[in-house]
């Protein structure tokens, strides 16, 4: 049996460690904004130049990096605009992510120098006087909620939890979601919501199911209706199908749409036709509990989620062909889920896993198991940000370790980005190649 993992109370911390932010963010200076400040352009024309371009501004610089712009257009009340790219601001030093404004205009900027491979989601935050004074206690929580959205910025992702979209930017070499887009003709699965009670953790969440085109394929539309509660079985003659658990479900079908990659990625070729569950983490506090190594979580998605998805589709028994799949927590778990469950999982698909877990004694409990237990008959495919500087030493610590206890076919990767689903839905579709199919 895997030694049970420790409690997440006191003394560990329910929030990952407080580390300061090790480099700098790369400042720098952009070329319009210089012009402006010259007076080589007017501030109607700084603006007309901005909205043709867009924004953020992206332009040159040496060594083929490029400089990044963010751009805020004020009023006379506007005291402070912050800006926060995703895992490129320190919380412990929140003024340095703070625009300047050039002065005599309403022109704020804050412009950064990136390697062109970059990619984030960003939150403008803007003071417009109504709220505490700047040097008081209540201010900085405070400003971090007055979120804007970019007016000039058309490119929007899903955000967490609810709320308005998160603007992104995407420099030219970031890799590019394509395969994320509806194709016109393309064979359609059937994606159905249900809601599946829980008798080992005392609740009930939603689930989405995934079953490729075929049979029940949609051509016509997003989603097909609910499957019934007491559908029959899958009949024998049936080929069963590979397997995907996917973590966080409400953000990956509501939020981001999977199932159009997984359409794409299937009517290309590059993966078998599989089915994907997604269940629903119930909020924050619930999903730090169940998605830290919890074994009645583990024992849900084993002992009630698959016997009830099989049900319903004719899923293969194989472990081998049945993946795991988060990022973040999800990450930490879906790992578990490889050295608890083996006979289940034999497949990992782990994107800025939460490796450092717990945050207290007992630091990195996963990977310390994995060191002591025998070489497991699973792969691992394990990927985080470059700007992760909390996340990744510990990510890199969970690869070294599983190359030295023979995981040969263990893959891992380092992005140029941050904690951030714009990275995670690239680094989806090319670990599930990876584990299914063939790599791009």
């Amino acid at each position: 049996m895997p030694a049970p993992a420790p409690s997440a109370a006191p003394p560990a911390k329910r929030h990952p460690p407080r580390i300061p932010r090790p480099q700098p963010v790369p400042r720098a200076a952009g070329d319009l904004v210089a012009r402006l400040e010259r007076g080589e352009l007017t501030e109607d024309a700084f603006w007309r130049e901005a909205a043709r371009a867009g924004t953020p501004l992206v332009e040159p610089a040496g060594d083929g990096d490029a400089v990044v712009t963010f751009l805020w257009r004020g009023t006379d009340t506007t005291r402070a605009v912050l800006v926060t790219p995703n895992k490129l601001a320190d919380p412990r030093d929140p003024g340095g992510n703070l625009m300047a404004r050039v002065p005599g205009t309403g022109v704020w900027h804050w412009s950064i120098r990136m390697r062109r491979d970059w990619r984030a989601t960003y939150t403008l935050a803007v003071d417009e006087g109504d709220g505490p004074a700047p040097d008081s206690q209540a201010y900085w929580p405070w400003l971090r909620t007055q979120h804007r959205p970019d007016p000039y910025n058309s490119r929007t992702l899903a955000p967490r939890w609810g709320g308005p979209p998160v603007p992104y930017v995407e420099l030219p070499d970031a890799p590019r979601a394509t395969d994320w887009q509806r194709r016109p003709g393309t064979p359609r699965g059937r994606v159905t919501e249900h809601t599946v009670a829980s008798a080992l953790l005392g609740n009930e969440r939603r689930v989405w199911l995934y079953e490729p085109a075929g049979e029940h394929a949609e051509p016509q539309g997003d989603h097909a209706e609910p499957l019934g509660e007491h559908a029959a079985p899958p009949g024998e003659d049936t080929d069963p199908l590979p397997l995907l658990v996917l973590l966080d479900g409400e953000m990956w079908q509501p939020g981001l749409d999977v199932a159009a990659l997984l359409d794409n990625l299937i009517a290309d070729g590059r993966i078998p036709p599989l089915a994907a569950l997604l269940p629903e983490s119930l909020g924050a506090d619930t999903r730090y509990d169940e998605l830290t190594c919890n074994e009645r979580f583990l024992g849900f998605l084993t002992d009630e989620l698959l016997p009830w998805a099989a049900s319903r589709l004719p899923l293969t028994t194989d472990p081998a062909r049945t993946i795991a799949a988060g990022q973040s927590l999800g990450g930490l778990t879906a790992a578990y889920a490889g050295y608890a469950a083996p006979h289940r999982f034999g497949a990992v698909l782990a994107q800025s896993g939460s490796f450092w877990w717990p945050n207290g004694p007992g630091a990195e409990w996963l990977t310390a198991r994995l060191a002591e237990a025998p070489r497991l008959p699973v792969r691992f495919r394990l990927s985080a940000g470059e700007q992760e500087w909390v996340a990744l030493p510990a990510c890199r610590r969970l690869h070294d370790t599983l190359t030295a206890k023979g995981y040969d076919d263990a893959r891992y990767r380092e992005f140029n980005g941050g904690h951030d689903y714009l990275c995670w839905r690239t680094e989806l579709a090319d670990g599930l190649c990876e584990l299914l199919g063939v790599p791009r």
